[in-house]
Formats: C-alpha cells, sequence, structure tokens
C-alpha cells in the first residue's frame, strides 16, 4: 500500500474531507489562521470525523508538503486512487458518455488543470495510460482544486485496447491533431458517445492512439501564423475543446 501524503489547499482538502473523509489521518493548521472562514469549516470537518488537527508555524507547513502554495493547512491522508477500469463498462452504457483521453500528459500541473476543467464540463470519466502519465499526487489534486476527488480517473495498462473495446461499445473517438485530414472541432457532431483524446505538447498523440481514432479535429485559431495545437499549453487546449463538446451537448439538450 502506497504511504499517506501530504495534501495541501483550501480546496483539496475540502474536497478531500467531503468525499473519502475516512482517509484523513492529521490536519495541520498554520497559527493565527484558525480563525479564516476556510479554515474554520476544515477544522470543523476534520474534528468531526475524528482526524487530530495540530496548529503548525508556516515554515513547517511548507517543509511537510514541500510547497508554499498550501493556503495554511495541510493534510496527512492515503492517496488518492485510480478508479477500477470496469467503471468504463458502466459509463459507456450511457448514450450520452463522455470521456476525456489525456494520452502521456506527464506534467502534474496540466493533469491537475485538466482535470478541473472536465468536471466543470460534464465529463464522466477521464482515461489516462499507466506509464507516461502523471500520477494523483497532492500536486495534481492542489492544481485541480478539489477535482481530482470528484472526477474519476482510469489508469489503464494499453490505451489502444481500452479505445477499441469502447468502440465496440459505440463510443465515438475523436483524436485532437494537425494532420490534413482533422476537421475544424465544431464542425463535427460530438453530442453522443464520444471520447476526445489529447496528446502530449510537442509530440501530440502516439501513433497507435491516433490509428484509434474515428476523426480527427482541430481548434481552428485566427491568423495565419497560429493554426498550431501545439502552440496552446495541452490543459489550455483541453479547456478550449471541451468548451465546444458541451456548446453542442448544452444545445443539443435544450433542444430535446
Amino acid at each position: 500500500m502506497a504511504k499517506p501524503s501530504y495534501f495541501y489547499g483550501i480546496h483539496a482538502i475540502e474536497a478531500l474531507l467531503t468525499h473519502r473523509p475516512l482517509d484523513a489521518l492529521s490536519l495541520f493548521v498554520q497559527q493565527g489562521r484558525e480563525s479564516d472562514s476556510h479554515v474554520q469549516d476544515i477544522i470543523s470537518a476534520a474534528q468531526a470525523n475524528g482526524v487530530s488537527v495540530q496548529p503548525t508555524q508556516k515554515d513547517k507547513l511548507t517543509q511537510l508538503c514541500g510547497s508554499p502554495q498550501h493556503q495554511g493547512v495541510v493534510l496527512h491522508a492515503r492517496p488518492l486512487s485510480f478508479t477500477n477500469e470496469s467503471l468504463l463498462d458502466t459509463l459507456v452504457a450511457n448514450e450520452r458518455c463522455l470521456l476525456l483521453v489525456l494520452d502521456q500528459i506527464t506534467d502534474a500541473h496540466n493533469f491537475g488543470a485538466c482535470l478541473r476543467t472536465a468536471v466543470a464540463m460534464g465529463v464522466d470519466a477521464v482515461v489516462c495510460p499507466k506509464h507516461h502519465a502523471a500520477s494523483l499526487t497532492p500536486t495534481v489534486a492542489k492544481v485541480s482544486v478539489g477535482a481530482a476527488e470528484m472526477m474519476p480517473v482510469i489508469s489503464v495498462t494499453n490505451l489502444a485496447r481500452t479505445l477499441s473495446h469502447i468502440k465496440q461499445a459505440g463510443v465515438f473517438v475523436f483524436g485532437t491533431a494537425l494532420n490534413a485530414d482533422a476537421k475544424p472541432i465544431h464542425t463535427v457532431d460530438m453530442t453522443g458517445k464520444s471520447a476526445l483524446i489529447m496528446g502530449s505538447e510537442g509530440e501530440g498523440m502516439r501513433r497507435l492512439t491516433a490509428e484509434s481514432c474515428d476523426e480527427l479535429v482541430y481548434i481552428p485559431m485566427s491568423g495565419n501564423d497560429h493554426g498550431h495545437l501545439q502552440s496552446l499549453n495541452v490543459s489550455v487546449a483541453t479547456g478550449m475543446a471541451l468548451y465546444e463538446v458541451n456548446r453542442q451537448r448544452t444545445s443539443t439538450a435544450g433542444q430535446a
């Protein structure tokens, strides 16, 4: 079993205490911050779940979590786990299933930002490969502003095989790329069972991942010199792409 980790940041800790309070072990609170309303709520939630609360110096909190961005609270807790792959079978039975697939996104900040957007844009689950991908670290939890606790993240051994499996269940797989045959994302119908694949910055999707796509799409940009998806940070590109998917789905739902 993985060792407990030190989670930090108000929203990340609030989400952890809400969604898996039994995994919380000890709460460390910066001395002098106890009167802050958000911190008070965290202390109350921790105490309600039998978690010890310890006043701590600011520098010690930074030392515990390895970041000065702790906002006065650090929680010693069991690490966040990936969701079992079997959940996919349940999700793809939904006719409006939406999956976000992150192919080789290794930066924790980008990963966390993608999870935050995924929650906001109605994604059912995030799928990523087991290797060459960011883990569910406290940094990811902090950057995601608690979304890592809300969004199922499914780690798979063989991404191409998983994509083949969900395609057999009727999921249409869209991949973001700059190929000549890629279509502007707003011109394709993404209102049904869909999976959107975002590749790593620079390299994009791996060859086997790209070959698993039913359709390739790109984000149109203004000007002749900016038509490159890679010029965008991957988390920004993910936000733009998922906004378009959500726009289509919201529009369709309103017409139903």
